[in-house]
């Protein structure tokens, strides 16, 4: 049973997130929903990723876009891990094709449960294969825990630089309050904001652990958008399989 002081813990993790989304509106570009990322790291740990998003609206500029990532992580110790990820696009189900390339990697911060709330930093290093532009993002992520709800924050500032574009800073914020259902199942709630995002919806994820020291990790969900230039709908989905 769900006590009324978990309730408002949720309302307002969520309600200071509508807040951040407002005072990043002139920052940030893109849809930037795509998924939260929490602090931690496991030692030693293997991981392969996929995860894709697939755009829904009325406005053809926005309809019919899926973007899709494909990566491979390796944590040498339980303070970090580096990943490496390939990126392709597709329009209109008619144009796939390879865009980019990412290096990324999670520095864990503090242990779980050492201070009051879990902490960690995101670092990612993106070029695009087409152009000669780049993209270096560095995120606070944050998490704390109220009984059976975990919150998540990723708060991001990116730096965007090459030929053909304007040089410029910009801001996103991605929150996620998660409940504990069971290791199986663990449903969620998401919000994102950037300048042309703001978009919450449900997210269901959950987890399988196939024999030791392997397990698959999955997420799925639906985030609506709030804003004109945020597609309708998003349809987020995640797989990890680590080893």
């Amino acid at each position: 049973m769900l006590k009324p002081r978990s309730f408002k813990r949720i309302a307002a993790f969520l309600w200071l997130g509508f807040i951040n989304a407002f005072t990043l509106t002139a920052q940030a570009d893109g849809n930037s929903i795509d998924k939260v990322y929490h602090p931690y790291v496991h030692t030693l740990e293997k991981e392969l990723e996929y995860r894709a998003i697939a755009q829904n609206d009325n406005k053809n500029n926005l309809d019919d876009e899926q973007k899709h990532r494909l990566g491979f992580r390796y944590s040498p110790s339980n303070l970090y891990y580096v990943e490496l990820y390939a990126l392709a696009e597709d329009k209109n189900n008619e144009n796939f094709r390879l865009n980019a390339f990412e290096v990324e990697s999670k520095i864990q911060l503090t242990e779980q449960g050492e201070y009051w709330a879990d902490w960690g930093l995101l670092f990612e290093l993106v070029k695009d294969k087409n152009q000669n532009t780049w993209n270096l993002a560095n995120s606070v992520l944050f998490e704390k825990e109220f009984s059976d709800w975990i919150m998540t924050a990723n708060l991001a500032l990116e730096y965007e630089w090459g030929e053909n574009i304007k040089d410029e800073v910009e801001g996103s914020l991605a929150l996620q309050a998660r409940y504990r259902l069971s290791r199986f199942l663990e449903p969620a709630v998401e919000l994102y904001s950037n300048e042309d995002t703001l978009g919450i919806g449900p997210v269901l994820t959950g987890q399988v652990r196939l024999a030791p020291m392997k397990k698959l990790h999955w997420e799925s969900g639906v985030i609506f958008g709030l804003r004109n230039k945020t597609p309708d709908a998003t349809l987020r989905v995640l797989l990890e399989f680590s080893f």
